[in-house]
């Protein structure tokens, strides 16, 4: 009997392939939680959505757990074996205990830097899952727990999942490899602030009209409100986020990469069991 599969070669073992079953399914329910993010701007005034903006949040927000597990009921069945749970488990615990670390301190957030080298090293399956279930699991652990968490979930999936996307996987290393990690962590930190502000420009009422959101206006007005209303209230602790998470991806990057590459490798979660014919004859 022997390991087929587990030699290490120039692309690291991933815990979860993607197939076209769980590719698809990745790419409805983020279609679908752009449309529950993007609403806002193509609502018409006499909508339905535009005279419940306050309760539509919440519908939204119970729906979207659902699709999630959806998702991850797809990429599980495509081969999460038991390995890959067990890493889940221990770099989402991490993450959830990194999160409350910086939390209320000018957006400074360690656990973006984990999620950008986990999702580089683990892949954009794994990557998604792990975004959703850290994110949930920190929501837990600080308590959290409301109608923008859904949102929050979907969110870290997609920042956690275009690491693993990223070119390169099998050639780059190194400095080069670091620099561009940390350039998507940055460009990444600010798109996560953009997009959870885009969930809550809509349910905060009593700001001044150049930056509220106005139901069934034209959609170039109502972003020129957004993009003022990002710069006024959260453009600061993008930027602290940011900041923290290329200094410390420069900085620990290379160390983590190295530990989780290795992970991965003594995990074998490629290798598959296979049996072969002895050559020789018993002995007695």
């Amino acid at each position: 009997m022997r390991r087929a599969g587990s030699r290490e070669g120039s692309r690291g073992p991933r815990p979860v392939r993607l197939g076209l079953r769980s590719a698809a399914a990745l790419v409805l329910v983020s279609a679908v939680g752009a449309v529950f993010f993007g609403w806002p701007l193509l609502a018409d005034r006499d909508s339905g959505l535009a005279a419940h903006s306050g309760d539509a949040p919440w519908l939204f927000g119970a729906l979207l757990p659902l699709l999630v597990a959806v998702v991850v009921a797809t990429i599980a069945d495509s081969g999460m074996d038991a390995k890959a749970v067990a890493m889940l488990g221990v770099l989402a615990a991490v993450g959830a205990a990194l999160r409350p670390l910086g939390a209320g301190t000018a957006g400074l957030e360690p656990m973006f830097f984990l999620m950008v080298l986990s999702g580089r090293v683990l892949g954009p399956g794994f990557g998604f899952v792990l975004g959703a279930v850290t994110m949930f699991a920190s929501a837990l652990l600080t308590g959290g727990v409301g109608p923008w968490m859904p949102f929050q979930m979907l969110s870290m999936a997609w920042f956690t999942m275009g690491a693993g996307l990223l070119p390169g996987a099998e050639r780059l290393r190194g400095r080069a490899e670091l620099a561009m990690l940390a350039l998507y962590g940055a460009f990444a930190a600010f798109a996560y602030g953009t997009v959870m502000n885009l969930y809550g420009w809509t349910i905060i009422t009593g700001m001044a009209s150049g930056i509220s959101y106005h139901p069934g206006d034209p959609v170039q007005d109502n972003l020129v409100r957004f993009l003022a209303y990002v710069t006024a209230t959260s453009l600061g602790w993008d930027l602290g986020r940011a900041v923290l998470t290329v200094v410390l991806t420069l900085t620990l990057g290379g160390t983590l990469l190295r530990a989780l590459r290795r992970a991965t490798r003594r995990a074998a979660f490629e290798a598959r069991v296979t049996f072969e014919e002895s050559s020789g004859a018993p002995r007695g």
